[in-house]
């Protein structure tokens, strides 16, 4: 179980990334995630442009865990390298998350960013 608690995910000033931003806000002195990894993770997912959250593992009370590689790409390459008991910010560009604007998910065309807690590695 973690002592942390739901991040408040701060608006960031300027245009959206075109790459993928990761900013370790804590790092972890577990095991490390390797691609491939399946991952116990809680999360807080906010929308770049607006600040709204749209996600949060928190808000159901449990973490989730699974493998890396059923994620979003900006998930597979930026937790890799992450130790558990750290916590990182990505910011993911729409090609790095759910595709281009009218890619028939909710959040298609959108910058997103996540802040990820990792609890576990297997």
């Amino acid at each position: 179980m973690t002592d942390k608690t739901k991040p408040e995910i701060d608006f960031i000033e300027g245009p959206a990334p075109q790459e993928l931003v990761i900013t370790d806000l804590v790092v972890g002195d577990g095991a490390e995630a390797a691609p491939g990894s399946t991952v116990d993770v809680h999360y807080v997912g906010v929308e770049f442009e607006t600040g709204d959250e749209f996600d949060a593992s928190w808000n159901r009370g449990s973490s989730i865990n699974f493998p890396l590689g059923s994620l979003i790409a900006g998930w597979q390459q930026g937790i890799p390298g992450m130790r558990v008991g750290g916590r990182r910010q990505l910011v993911c560009p729409p090609q790095l998350a759910y595709g281009p604007a009218g890619g028939g998910h909710r959040l298609s065309g959108k910058t997103l960013v996540f802040v990820i807690d990792l609890l576990g590695v297997s």
